[in-house]
């Protein structure tokens, strides 16, 4: 049993997980999240529901055993049905030829559920709970018994909703969990019943709960505070509709604010690395917005916060962002002020003092430029490029004398395109032409060829991403476009930006910036640290150059 400091972290990322819209895991998806959950330090990894009708979770079990994992991998399943005993179940076989030391079986709390979807009586309903846990507990498996809508059935009849847990205990659960199954139940109605349950039963009490209302951490929390000591969740709130209980805010939460032992400083500090992953192999856009391993939990733009930041750290942050492996990050804008341009040159020029004229001339162009749609949050090698422009330390090793882009479209034919480049390196002129896959394919291509006989290194720089995005849409085809691109020379990764009522003349700008920022890096003008920091990902889109790092 645990104690009251110590947590069970109970993940269903790989079942729960698996049931939000628009995820789908492979087997192989399963094995290595698995592994990443073991590493992270969860103490049970729900492997999802072996149902002779679901071959992956059954392919699941069979390979996780391969795995030396440290956390108890759980099969999850249902009480037996009405009708049938336990030895005949085939919910409770597969639960049994899944070969997990611990599992995990739901049974109904609520009246509603057993008069109307299970259609038996309730004493049959009583009956169902405890022998399917006895059953499996006398077969050698520690049982975790999730009573699904407990907080609904409770609300229409406590007293029902306790018999179903008084006869998990009975049949020798090890710990009962309440489930708020359709995340419908409010956090002080938690607190209060989850209290009144440790106070009537001899076993301990987890918490499962649903974000239908946007509650589900918050719920969590309380129930914890009333006495669980078990809870139930995912990575990045994962799950049906709404979501899971997001373990990636519970785990600091309990942790740093409430005092309790969930999976130790140690692995917290892996957390936003955790969260980024299940984001990758879910294939889906990580949260830049979620607190602790968003992007953005403690990133700060207006020119104010800034200011007491470069102060006190701690004037606007709860917590030191490198407790859960994330990055404190200053953003540019046309909020920002003289301590956010410091704080972005300081490592280019450590001891810089705000009060610097050229800072002072930095600042107004970021301003004017991003009233004119520049926006350097996600384009820091563009922003970089800027500061050493305005205080003298680089010049331009190359500049456009003009350039002509051709599309021709005939019939059912692919499109053609060919760009005409001339650019001027060290009083010469270049004069260089190439086809592409559209014409800012082929204007690339005639830039690298003008630049390459004088730059070899341009080589090794290579298009990571390339967005559009219209600014004002009202003014129709006139309107202004931002290009941001993202590039790599295979070390470090950077972002660029241009802005035009001409498409490709936005798309030249960003372009011919990429490629200025891996000249100045080549020079040694730009420090490593400096280089790595003008990243931004195509996931992320912002600069972060340790995260970046551990997703590449």
């Amino acid at each position: 049993m645990s104690t009251p400091s110590q947590i069970e972290i109970y993940d269903s990322t790989l079942r729960d997980g698996a049931q939000t819209e628009g995820i789908a895991y492979s087997l192989d998806d399963k094995l290595i999240i698995a592994q990443r959950l073991d590493d992270l330090g969860v103490h049970f990894i729900e492997g999802g529901w072996p149902n002779p009708t679901n071959p992956k979770d059954l392919a699941f079990f069979r390979e996780v055993r391969r795995l030396p994992l440290r956390s108890r991998v759980t099969a999850f399943g249902s009480t037996r049905r009405a009708g049938l005993s336990p030895a005949q179940d085939p919910t409770l076989d597969t639960l049994l030829r899944a070969e997990t030391e611990t599992v995990t079986i739901f049974g109904k709390s609520w009246k509603l559920h057993v008069q109307q979807v299970l259609r038996c009586s309730l004493e049959q309903n009583l009956a169902l709970i405890e022998d399917s846990v006895a059953y499996l507990v006398a077969r050698g498996r520690e049982v975790i018994y999730d009573a699904e809508h407990f907080f609904d059935g409770y609300g229409a009849d406590p007293e029902y909703a306790l018999s179903t847990l008084l006869a998990a205990e009975r049949g020798g659960a090890r710990i009962v969990v309440l489930c708020d199954t359709n995340g419908g139940a409010m956090p002080s109605e938690v607190f209060r019943i989850t209290g009144q349950m440790r106070d009537r039963l001899g076993v301990p009490l987890g918490i499962h709960t649903h974000d239908d209302t946007g509650v589900a951490v918050a719920n969590t929390l309380l129930a914890v505070e009333a006495g669980a000591v078990h809870i139930q969740g995912t990575i990045n709130g994962y799950g049906e509709r709404c979501g899971n209980a997001n373990l990636c805010a519970l785990l600091p939460n309990l942790e740093l604010k409430l005092g309790r032992h969930t999976i130790g400083s140690e692995r917290l500090r892996g957390l936003m690395d955790a969260s980024r992953f299940l984001s990758e192999v879910a294939n889906v856009a990580h949260d830049h917005n979620q607190p602790y391993v968003g992007e953005s939990a403690f990133a700060h733009k207006g020119g104010v916060h800034v200011d007491a930041m470069m102060k006190a750290q701690a004037a606007y942050e709860h917590c030191d962002p490198g407790v859960v492996g994330n990055n404190r990050r200053y953003l540019l804008s046309d909020q920002a002020g003289t301590s956010t341009i410091v704080s972005k040159l300081e490592r280019l020029c450590p001891g810089l003092d705000k009060r610097d004229p050229s800072v002072r001339r930095l600042l107004e162009r970021v301003k004017r430029l991003e009233h004119e749609g520049y926006q350097y949050e996600a384009a820091e090698g563009s922003f970089v490029l800027m500061a050493q422009r305005v205080q003298g330390r680089y010049k331009d090793r190359f500049s456009l004398v003009s350039f002509r882009t051709i599309n021709r479209k005939t019939g059912d034919q692919d499109e053609e395109s060919e760009a005409i480049v001339k650019i001027r390196v060290d009083g010469r002129v270049h004069h260089t032409v190439a086809e592409g896959d559209g014409p800012v394919n082929a204007l690339d291509q005639a830039l690298r060829k003008g630049l390459e006989i004088d730059f070899p290194s341009i080589r090794e720089v290579h298009l990571e991403d390339y967005k559009v995005r219209v600014l004002s849409s009202r003014d129709g085809t006139a309107a202004k476009v931002r290009v941001l691109i993202e590039s790599t020379d295979g070390r470090d990764v950077w972002g660029t930006v241009g802005v035009s009522e001409n498409i490709i003349d936005a798309s030249w700008i960003a372009l011919a910036d990429s490629l200025h920022y891996k000249l100045m890096k080549d020079a040694g003008i730009l420090p490593a640290a400096a280089a790595s920091n003008g990243a931004g990902t195509a996931a992320a889109a912002m600069i972060d150059s340790q995260q970046e790092g551990m997703t590449r």
